[in-house]
């Protein structure tokens, strides 16, 4: 499985990745080895699971590039986190 992700700090910053193992993914960013979301502690606050890389990478990019998808599963996110 192949799994787009969403990560909230403690700013309440989120971040969108995508892997094939979410929870050494996890590890990864709370321990610095990744650049861009080094020196914060994040927590996995929504993912999408799929049976393959090339459509996971392209949902990735999707999210990352066009800012109304993005807004719209940022609101259901952030709605949620709220109940």
């Amino acid at each position: 499985m192949f799994y787009v992700y969403v990560l909230k700090n403690e700013s309440n910053e989120f971040y969108t990745g995508y892997t094939a193992d979410l929870e050494k993914r996890l590890e990864q960013h709370n321990t610095g080895i990744n650049q861009s979301t080094k020196n914060h502690q994040w927590e996995l606050v929504y993912y999408e699971a799929y049976t393959n890389e090339r459509y996971a990478y392209k949902r990735e990019q999707a999210l990352k590039k066009n800012r109304r998808m993005s807004k719209f599963l940022m609101e259901r996110i952030k709605e949620s986190l709220r109940n």
